[in-house]
């Protein structure tokens, strides 16, 4: 083996063949902001996949249990309605009279332990993925995990045509989804965070982090128009268009500058490391000796703001995905100007809750640009979601216009955090100063992050199942203490941050006192 000087021209860094296809059609190699363009637009549809596979359970649910309208979680598109029987009866036609074993007296609860299972091992698969992918090639990783994806997502439809009733068949497919479904959020934040510096991450990512909403709607717009043609193919389409997307990832995406052999720009460069350096292997292990060693799952959960940040995500997710259950069932279910809203009706007007998340996420990350403080900005939002919660139960029944207005402005401090958390603040602490340059960490850091807000998002919706059946108000309740929790975990990190704002404050005051005096002296 060749000196270290010598090991970057000993071993050629592997293109993909999609980026070595333009080059040699364009006969010139790709610019450092094309390769930017890619990574964002690559990685936004391969995670816009993601979220649109894992929605396809809960709008199939109709499906499955038809007779469970009242009850368990409910997703937005789900048609039913309250004043016109002939309609109710029509519908149940299209969809059948359920899906043993989910079509029983215990059919709402056989439906929640899928979605349990689901996010529990999604949440304890995402510690893994991370180290998994620290320590592969992001690229191979994400196409891998993209078509397992796809692979365990129809073979949960398969179950239509194959007349299988087992609900262990469709629970242990829903655990290994869920376990490919990890692979997906520690694999592109991490590749992001390669290509983007801290300067501009916060507003950068909060725009491309509108990835979940769109794959939400995507999803549901998907499967309800297949659902008349049998509940299968509500999940066999989408599988597919996931497995195709991971050979997109595969053909095109470039995890890093050195990966395709071009320099980090100066703006783009976070750690002491200079272009060039500390860089002399692709993310791929091989028999070559590798220069950055993979930063270890303890190791990562010493980086300091990596565990604060962790469990306050577990709150703002607890919040944000109990909204994301059930807030079609809470708005059809309550009262808005003395009239019950149809399912159909209510789950279009959540749907005001994920774009005001958008803009919160996008907010979020510009303000913590302007300010380089990102505790600052996601415990504040997480404060001012207190009061918006407050107001959206209190002053949601009033009107429509009230409530839609109220749940936006819900959701943009809710989703803020969550998405700033999720995005920038992982891709910064996994290019933390205390790495020294190691460039071995985002996917960990990402994963320690996400999986621990995963875990709340398990937990919130489950209480919420049983919270609700005696008050709402109670639910409420629970959901404002959590974001008070999670504002209150960033407190040490706040006051840091503060702190450093001042004693820069101070430093450019003193600096301009002096140049005034040196002025004076002349």
């Amino acid at each position: 083996m060749g000196s270290p000087s010598e090991l970057p021209a000993e071993r050629s860094y592997s293109k993909p063949l999609g980026i070595r296809f333009l080059e040699s059609t364009t006969k010139a190699k790709l610019s450092y902001k094309t390769y930017q363009a890619i990574v964002l637009i690559v990685t936004f549809f391969a995670y816009t996949s993601y979220h649109a596979t894992r929605k396809t359970t809960s709008i199939v649910k109709s499906a499955l249990d038809p007779q469970s309208s009242d009850v368990g979680l409910k997703f937005p598109w789900r048609i039913t309605y309250i004043s016109e029987p002939a309609e109710s009866k029509r519908l149940s036609w299209v969809l059948g009279d359920g899906w043993a074993p989910f079509n029983g007296s215990d059919g709402t609860a056989l439906l929640g332990e899928l979605d349990v299972a689901f996010l529990a091992v999604y949440a304890f698969g995402m510690y893994f993925s991370g180290h998994l992918g620290d320590r592969m090639n992001l690229r191979i990783f994400l196409t891998v995990g993209m078509i397992g994806t796809g692979l365990f997502t129809a073979l949960f439809g398969v179950g239509y045509w194959a007349k299988l009733h087992s609900f262990y068949y469709f629970l242990i497919v829903q655990m290994i989804a869920g376990l490919f479904q990890s692979t997906g959020w520690p694999s592109v934040v991490a590749v992001v965070g390669n290509w983007f510096g801290k300067k501009k991450r916060g507003l950068i990512m909060g725009i491309w982090n509108a990835h979940t909403s769109v794959g939400n709607i995507t999803g549901s717009l998907i499967a309800s128009a297949l659902l008349s043609y049998g509940w299968g193919w509500s999940f066999v389409v989408p599988g597919l268009i996931i497995a195709f997307l991971g050979l997109v990832v595969f053909l095109l995406l470039p995890v890093c500058p050195e990966s395709v052999g071009v320099d980090r720009e100066e703006d783009e460069v976070d750690s002491p490391r200079k272009n060039g350096e500390g860089v002399t292997e692709p993310l791929l292990g091989s028999d070559t000796e590798l220069k950055e060693k993979a930063v270890g799952f303890i190791e990562a959960w010493k980086i300091p703001g990596v565990a604060p940040f962790a469990f306050c995500l577990f709150f703002a997710k607890l919040v944000a995905y109990t909204f994301l259950y059930w807030l079609p069932y809470y708005i059809s279910h309550t009262a808005i100007e003395g009239k019950y809203l149809s399912n159909e009706t209510a789950g279009n007007m959540s749907t005001f809750f994920d774009v005001g998340g958008v803009l919160g996420g996008i907010l979020a990350g510009h303000i913590s640009d302007r300010l380089d403080a990102r505790a600052i900005t996601a415990a504040t939002f997480m404060y001012c979601a207190i009061p918006a919660l407050y107001f959206y139960r209190s002053y949601g029944h009033i009107s429509l216009a009230m409530n839609i207005a109220l749940m936006f402005i819900s959701g943009m401090f809710v989703n803020g955090p969550y998405a700033l958390i999720t995005t920038a603040v992982s891709a910064d602490l996994g290019t933390h100063s205390s790495l020294k340059g190691n460039s071995k960490a985002l996917a960990t850091v990402t994963a320690i992050i996400d999986g621990t807000g995963s875990v709340g998002a398990a937990i919130g919706p489950l209480l919420t199942g049983y919270i609700s059946a005696k008050s709402w108000s109670a639910v409420f309740t629970m959901l404002m203490g959590a974001a008070l929790v999670a504002g209150l975990l960033l407190t040490r990190l706040v006051v840091a941050e503060v702190a450093a704002r001042i004693s820069e404050s101070r430093s450019q005051g003193g600096q301009e006192s002096r140049s005034e005096a040196a002025e004076l002296d002349v």
